[in-house]
C-alpha cells in the first residue's frame, strides 16, 4: 500500500489536495519552514534562561521579577495556543503561521529594546501572542501537507530538529551574551524570521478544515487567558506579597472560577476552540499527561539550571550554555532514530522509559551545586537527561497527534503545545517557591544552592511519574489489517461528518463508545 488516496477519491477533509511525499523537494522545504519557524519559539523559550542572570542584574530584580521574564511568555503562549490551533484550521494554516511569524518578530524587537523590567515583560507577554499562532499551525502544516504513510515521518523528523533548536538555545544565548548583551538574545529572532516567510511563501500549501465555521471562539480563549493570568500572578506574587494579601487572594479566586467555567462553555458550544469529545480517547489523554509531566519538570528545572551555575558554581554565560551543549549533540543524532524507532515498534516502551531516565537524570542535576569540576558533577546528570529526552520527544508528539482526527490537526496540535507550555509554566511559578526560593534574598549562593537540589528532586519525580502514566495509558497501534469505514461515518470528536480515528489508532480499539 502506498498510503494515497484512490484516484477517484477525494483526500480527507482537513488535507491538501495534492498531498507530498516527504522525499519530495518540496515536501523536505516544507518540513523545513515548519521546523525553522516552530523553532524560533522554542528556541526563544530556552535562549532566554541563559540571559535571566544579566536582566536580573541590569534591572535589579529579584526572583519574581526573573520568573515573570519567563511566565510572561509562557502564560499569553499556552492561553492562546488552542484559539491559534482554531484560527488556523478555519482561516488557513498557512496564513496564520505567517501571520504569527511576523507577529513572533515584531515583539521581539520590542524585547531587545525594553528600556526597563516592566517593559520587558510587557513584550513578553505580546511575544507569546506571536508563539500561539505559528506553533501549532507549524505542525497541523504537516499533519495536512503530507501523504498518509510520511506524516508520521515527517512529524518524527519536525519533533527532532525543532528538540534541537530548543536544546540549542542555551549555547546560542551564552554566545550571543559573550560577543554582545541578553538583548542580542532576542534580535537574532528577526533575520530567522525573515528566512522562514520566504520559505513558506514559497513551498507550503495552503490547508483548512472545512468544516470549521461560524464565531471564533473568543470567550473561551478569554476565559483561558484569565485562568492562567489569575493563577500564575497568584503563585509568583504570594512569596512577597503573602497569602492574605487581597490581590493574590482574588487572583486565586478568580482562576479558581475561570477553570471550571472554560470547560463548562466549551462543553456547550456547538463549535467550541476545544472539542471535548478528543479526551475520550485514552491514548489522547495519556499522551498529554505525559507531556505535562515531561515538559513541566524540564521547564522549571532549565529555569533555575542557568542561573544556579552562574551564581552558585561561579560560571560564565557561555559556559553555562556549553554546559548543556550535549543536549543539543544527543538531540541531533538520536531524535529521528527514536521516531523511526517508535514507528515500528509502537511508543509505549519508549514513553514508559524515557521519562524514567530523563527524571534520573534531572534528579541527578542537584549534584551540581557539590564542589567539583563539570565534568564530574554537571556532565553526568546533562546526558542522562538527554537520551531520556531523545527516546521520548518524537514519540510522546507523535502519539498525541496521530490520535486525532486530520481535521482536527490544528486543535490537536494547539491541545498538546497548550499541555507543554501550562506545564512548563505552572512549573516556573510553583517550583521555586516549592524549593524555598523567593525573594532576592534566594539568589544568594548559599540559598539558591540548597533549594536547588531540593527543585531538582521534586522535578525528577515528577518526570518519572509521567513514565508511569504512560505504561498505564498508552498503547501500540495493532498491526493488523485496518477495518474498512464508510464514508459517511460521523468523527467521534464533533458533531459533522468526516473521517474516523487513522486506521491503525482505530484497529487498536482506542476509539471512544
Amino acid at each position: 500500500m502506498s498510503g494515497r488516496a484512490d484516484a477517484g477519491d477525494p483526500p480527507p477533509a482537513g488535507t491538501v489536495a495534492d498531498p507530498l511525499a516527504l522525499s519530495s523537494g518540496r515536501g523536505r522545504w516544507v518540513v523545513a519552514a515548519t521546523v525553522l519557524g516552530s523553532g524560533i519559539a522554542l528556541l526563544d523559550s530556552t535562549v532566554v534562561g541563559i540571559a535571566l542572570p544579566s536582566i536580573g542584574r541590569d534591572f535589579h530584580g529579584g526572583v519574581g521579577t526573573l520568573q515573570w521574564v519567563v511566565t510572561g511568555y509562557s502564560l499569553t503562549l499556552a492561553a492562546f495556543l488552542l484559539l491559534g490551533g482554531s484560527l488556523g484550521d478555519r482561516y488557513g494554516r498557512r496564513r496564520i503561521f505567517l501571520v504569527g511569524v511576523v507577529w513572533f518578530a515584531a515583539a521581539s524587537a520590542c524585547c531587545g529594546l525594553a528600556p526597563d523590567a516592566e517593559l520587558l515583560v510587557l513584550a513578553r507577554v505580546v511575544q507569546g501572542v506571536g508563539g500561539a499562532l505559528l506553533t501549532p499551525a507549524s505542525l497541523a502544516i504537516l499533519q495536512a501537507s503530507f501523504r498518509a504513510d510520511d506524516r508520521a515521518k515527517a512529524i518524527g523528523a519536525w519533533s527532532g530538529l525543532s528538540g534541537v533548536a530548543a536544546a540549542a538555545g542555551p549555547l546560542v544565548g551564552g554566545y550571543l551574551l559573550a560577543v554582545g548583551s541578553w538583548r542580542w538574545v532576542f534580535f537574532i529572532n528577526l533575520p530567522l524570521a525573515a528566512v522562514v516567510l520566504v520559505l513558506t511563501a514559497r513551498h507550503v500549501p495552503e490547508s483548512r478544515d472545512p468544516t470549521s465555521t461560524g464565531r471564533i471562539d473568543g470567550i473561551g480563549a478569554s476565559l483561558a487567558v484569565v485562568f492562567l493570568a489569575g493563577l500564575t500572578y497568584g503563585l509568583i506574587e504570594a512569596p512577597a506579597r503573602g497569602w492574605s494579601s487581597p490581590a493574590v487572594v482574588a487572583s486565586l479566586a478568580i482562576a479558581a472560577v475561570a477553570a471550571p467555567a472554560f470547560f463548562i462553555f466549551e462543553h456547550h458550544r456547538a463549535r467550541p476552540m476545544l472539542p471535548l469529545g478528543l479526551f475520550r480517547s485514552r491514548q489522547f489523554s495519556g499522551a498529554n499527561a505525559v507531556t505535562f509531566a515531561v515538559y513541566g519538570a524540564l521547564g522549571g528545572a532549565l529555569f533555575l539550571l542557568p542561573v544556579e551555575l552562574q551564581i552558585v558554581q561561579h560560571y560564565s554565560p557561555l559556559e553555562s550554555g556549553l554546559a548543556l551543549f550535549p543536549l543539543t549533540l544527543v538531540m541531533l543524532a538520536l531524535s529521528a532514530r527514536s521516531g523511526q524507532l517508535s514507528a515500528r515498534i509502537g511508543p509505549r516502551l519508549q514513553m514508559t522509559v524515557g521519562p524514567l531516565v530523563v527524571g534520573a537524570g534531572l534528579a541527578l542535576l542537584g549534584r551540581a551545586t557539590d564542589t567539583g569540576s563539570y565534568w564530574t558533577e554537571v556532565f553526568p546528570a546533562v546526558m542522562v537527561f538527554s537520551f531520556g529526552l531523545a527516546m521520548t520527544v518524537a514519540p510522546l508528539t507523535a502519539t498525541a497527534m496521530g490520535a486525532a482526527p486530520a481535521q482536527h490537526s490544528g486543535v490537536a496540535s494547539a491541545v498538546n503545545n497548550v499541555v507543554a507550555r501550562a506545564g512548563g509554566l505552572l512549573a516556573v511559578a510553583v517550583l521555586p517557591l516549592l524549593a524555598g526560593l523567593t525573594g532576592s534574598a534566594a539568589l544568594g549562593a548559599t540559598e539558591l544552592a540548597a533549594g536547588f537540589r531540593t527543585a531538582m528532586l521534586i522535578s525528577g519525580v515528577t518526570c518519572a511519574a509521567g513514565g508511569l502514566v504512560a505504561a498505564l495509558t498508552i498503547r501500540n497501534p495493532s498491526h493488523g489489517p485496518a477495518p474498512v469505514h464508510r464514508r459517511d461515518e460521523r468523527c467521534w470528536s464533533c458533531p459533522v461528518s468526516g473521517p474516523p480515528l487513522q486506521p491503525a489508532l482505530a484497529a487498536a480499539g482506542d476509539r471512544p463508545d
